[in-house]
């Protein structure tokens, strides 16, 4: 190893131990680097050792300035006055004629100089042998004594690390919760629109906590937990969080994973310091989050439920509402699953009050449209109302998301507010996925329009379908290759009531765009597009007949909706009906599958001229709106009452 490469590995190896002394290593990595880091400072000692020893020699050697050739040939010459010969580093110092001793050269002579003695000696010059003092033993101390004193170095440091990593340990079973002495979170209840009812009962809490003596005074006790239950994306953190805005008192947020470790006892741990924590803060809030992750059912699903995590709930119940009190601790947590949870936590005195945030309606989606269209340049032309009728079903966050995307594709086109055009292009690009290229003119392309207008014309010509709202043949992402799209009935979806009559016809639609296909180009020629479609025709058949009570096996529920193994459920699907029943089950759905894809068969070949028109349009334009949809459709046939109260 050269002199530089030694210095590298010296550096790299300082450069180690430095992090590992400041603590940027990670534990694992000190555990792992630590035996390595020391063998190579060994072994970075040793070449060091090694090279003071040879350091006399390398210097001289790049300081000589005779070679011994040369000193044979100065002899030879008779330029030689005076050689001195030092046994010890075999270097012999050279004082040519005419020059001073000072001025004396330094030869490096062969182990073995038996020509150069013979010579000096023929010449007369005079000639001393010396032996200079040996340092090599001291030296080797010396780098020996360095190397015990390096290693005893990296010890300590990795026993100081040891003992930081030690009194971490400790820490673990400490609370994670965000804590705010005053919660500024920015959020106010005036932030938050389309779900009134549950900011009313919310209102209360804060009330609670700002007016306690109004309520103590009549006997009435602050309510000890509230759940918040809902789908995803409809805003129950963002209630917690105008909770807090709005009672201005100390808020302790977490999330329910927080709590559980690999080590057994942190979560209980974690539970406790919570709690301890809260009651020298009262009044204040405790919001958990997702806390079906900790609180799921005990003892449940395959092999009985992990242990830890039990441990965690029980504590958290015994906080709660145990033998200890907590007097002006509310709790608020939320979750999406509330049929997973315990019911020990779900009992009044622990969750006194369930609040659901649910789907917003109609005047809900206005609300939050108005809030989130605050910070955006929206042009004159778009109407919330009109966007809030077309989003039934849309969460607080998707609505959040249709404004973003629209305001997006505004800044893409280069426009300078938003208009009806772009959130229409964002409805598509949620609901449906991100526009393609057109297909080009050929027979997939007109197998694709009869198929879309199969779908778009039954959803038109049958009274119990929701109107068109377009249809398409212009590809999306996910290998959708165009699309009829209906306006859902608001009533509908807000209620969930779904009659018979409406569930048929959706089976009806569906089977659509295959009927049409084997009514324009023949059975042979169907293609597997429809594939979705044919799934979603047996499920819900399948849900009419076994749930529903629709089919000529009466109004009997044979399944049951939730059969999950990891949800607190029996692990094994356990028969609900015999083998007996189940064949009817089956002849059931198909006659129902079988009769809806006659009717959709006979409803277009009795159409089929406007299908025809309808697909050359199509062509050509490769997108129709509903309106002239309806009103083509109206030219040719006469059109359920419905439909023509929505195109009037």
């Amino acid at each position: 190893m050269n002199n530089s490469s030694w210095i590298k590995t010296l550096m790299g190896q300082e450069s180690a131990k430095n992090q590992l002394k400041n603590g940027k290593m990670p534990s694992s990595q000190t555990k792992a680097a630590a035996p390595r880091l020391l063998w190579r400072l060994a072994a970075s000692m040793m070449i060091f050792q090694g090279v003071l020893l040879g350091t006399g020699e390398v210097a001289f050697g790049q300081q000589k300035n005779l070679t011994y050739g040369d000193l044979l040939k100065k002899i030879d010459a008779g330029q030689v006055s005076n050689v001195e010969i030092d046994t010890a580093t075999q270097i012999a110092k050279v004082t040519l004629k005419g020059q001073k001793d000072t001025a004396s050269k330094e030869v490096v002579l062969l182990e073995q100089n038996p020509e150069l003695i013979e010579k000096i000696r023929s010449k007369g010059i005079a000639l001393e042998v010396r032996r200079s003092a040996d340092r090599s033993n001291a030296v080797s101390l010396a780098a020996n004594l360095l190397l015990v004193l390096l290693l005893l170095v990296g010890l300590g440091t990795i026993l100081r690390r040891s003992g930081n990593a030690s009194g971490q340990a400790l820490n673990f079973g400490k609370s994670k919760a965000r804590f705010q002495m005053e919660a500024k979170t920015g959020v106010m209840f005036s932030d938050v629109a389309g779900i009134e009812e549950a900011k009313e009962e919310l209102q209360e809490v804060v009330s609670f906590l700002k007016q306690q003596e109004r309520f103590t005074v009549v006997g009435a006790k602050i309510p000890k937990g509230v759940l918040l239950v809902g789908p995803p994306g409809t805003g129950k953190t963002l209630l917690a969080k105008a909770i807090a805005g709005e009672a201005g008192v100390p808020f302790f947020s977490i999330s329910g994973s927080e709590f559980v470790e690999m080590f057994v006892g942190v979560g209980a741990s974690r539970v406790r310091d919570l709690f301890r924590k809260a009651k020298e803060n009262a009044p204040c809030i405790i919001f958990i989050d997702e806390i079906d992750a900790v609180g799921r059912q005990r003892g449940t699903g395959i092999g009985g439920g992990n242990d830890e995590r039990e441990q965690t709930l029980n504590q958290l119940l015994t906080e709660m509402d145990g033998f200890e009190g907590n007097t002006g601790i509310i709790i608020i947590a939320a979750t999406n699953r509330p049929d997973v949870l315990d019911a020990a936590l779900l009992r009044p005195g622990r969750f006194d009050r369930q609040v659901m945030v649910d789907l917003p309606s109609y005047q809900g989606r206005v609300g939050i449209l108005q809030v989130h269209a605050r910070n955006k340049k929206m042009s004159e032309e778009v109407s919330l109302e009109a966007v809030a009728r077309r989003t039934p079903g849309f969460s607080g966050a998707d609505l959040a998301n249709l404004l973003n995307e629209a305001a997006i594709l505004t800044a893409r086109r280069r426009k300078e507010a938003i208009t009806p055009l772009e959130i229409a292009d964002a409805i598509d690009r949620i609901t449906i996925g991100l526009s393609l290229t057109p297909l080009l003119d050929g027979k997939k392309k007109r197998l694709l329009a009869y198929h879309e207008i199969g779908h778009a014309l039954l959803i038109t010509l049958l009274k119990n379908s929701d109107p068109l709202n377009k249809v398409t043949i212009i590809p999306r992402s996910g290998g959708i290759g165009g699309f009829a799209q209906s306006v859902p009935d608001e009533d509908i979806i807000d209620s969930g009531l779904y009659t018979k009559g409406w569930l048929r016809d959706r089976l009806t639609v569906a089977l659509g765009g295959r009927a049409a296909e084997a009514e324009v180009f023949g059975d042979a020629e169907v293609t597997n597009g429809a594939s979705a479609d044919i799934r979603m025709v047996a499920n819900l058949a399948r849900e009419m007949v076994t749930r529903y009570g629709m089919s000529e096996l009466g109004p009997i529920a044979l399944e049951s909706p939730n059969t999950e193994v990891f949800l607190g459920r029996d692990w094994m699907d356990r028969s609900e009906y015999s083998e007996e029943v189940a064949v009817k089950i089956d002849r059931q759905v198909r006659e129902m599958a079988v009769s809806c894809y006659e009717e959709a068969r006979r409803i277009l070949r009795e159409n089929r001229v406007v299908v025809d028109r309808l697909v050359d349009l199509l062509l050509d334009q490769e997108t129709i709106e509903g309106d002239e949809f309806r009103r083509l459709v109206a030219e040719y046939t006469e059109l359920p009452a419905k439909q023509l109260a929505v195109s009037n």
